[in-house]
């Protein structure tokens, strides 16, 4: 791993928050028609919605598997009233944040003042399309979200970020990016220095959400590790979103 400087539902108690980081997936729950469109085609919009329940699931089993007495695991989530729905999805010991309105900005800072709110000694918010995205790196943002008053980052290979960790709420961060474009990342970074805040920079990772980062998770879930990793970083299984491609095959075979 290389680092380079540069309203609630049910969740833990507060006494057990001091301490931990929260690891929050932040996330629509799965809907036909409202999910992963940017994925049709090659999907469905049904299978759209099944793809992202599993990519929901199996990035919340690596955010479970986490040490418990550093990490604490969430959902930023929308709409309000799913919250049946989105359960089923999610380790039992998870908390529900019900997502703020506005942009992605907006609700980005508010879902981590949110968790701050709770009582954590930080926050982090996962972009909920990357599934396969290894423990090892949400670790070392755990680690260095917790380290003090910075951002950390694990940038997307598309020019955004997978993941955003911080020990206070910055609001100024999130103002005025050009959200869902290729320089979301840079444009972060040049902030951050506007506003003098180390910046912690992971191993960068992928999210899917068109045709082409498709394909790379159908390689990556036939054995082939991403050009882009670490040689040296174990990767990680997404068993939900494996059995969905072997399923979809085996249906577009028959």
């Amino acid at each position: 791993m290389t680092i380079r400087n540069s309203a609630t539902q049910p969740a833990p108690g507060k006494d057990s928050r001091q301490g931990t980081v929260a690891v929050a997936i932040i996330c629509k729950t799965p809907a036909p028609g409202k999910s992963k469109t940017r994925l049709s085609p090659p999907l469905r919009p049904e299978e759209c919605a099944a793809i992202s329940a599993c990519f929901i699931q199996d990035l919340a089993s690596t955010i479970g598997g986490l040490d418990p007495a550093s990490a604490a695991g969430y959902a930023v989530y929308t709409p309000a009233g799913s919250e049946t729905e989105l359960r089923r999805l999610l380790p039992s010991e998870f908390g529900l944040v019900l997502q703020g309105e506005g942009n992605l900005g907006d609700r980005l800072h508010k879902g981590i003042a949110d968790l701050l709110a709770e009582g954590h000694a930080g926050a982090i918010m996962v972009n909920s399309d990357s599934p396969t995205l290894p423990p090892a790196i949400l670790q070392a943002a755990v680690e260095a979200t917790a380290a003090g008053d910075r951002v950390v980052l694990c940038p997307a290979i598309d020019g955004g970020y997978t993941l955003i960790g911080l020990s206070e709420a910055h609001r100024h961060l999130f103002e005025d990016i050009p959200w869902s474009t290729e320089v979301v990342f840079q444009k972060t970074l040049d902030r951050a220095r506007d506003m003098d805040l180390p910046v912690v920079v992971l191993d960068p990772w992928y999210d899917i959400d068109d045709a082409s980062s498709y394909a790379t998770l159908e390689a990556e879930m036939a054995g082939e590790r991403p050009a882009f990793a670490d040689a040296a970083m174990p990767l990680q299984d997404a068993p939900a979103t494996r059995r969905f491609l072997a399923q979809r095959r085996a249906g577009n075979a028959a």
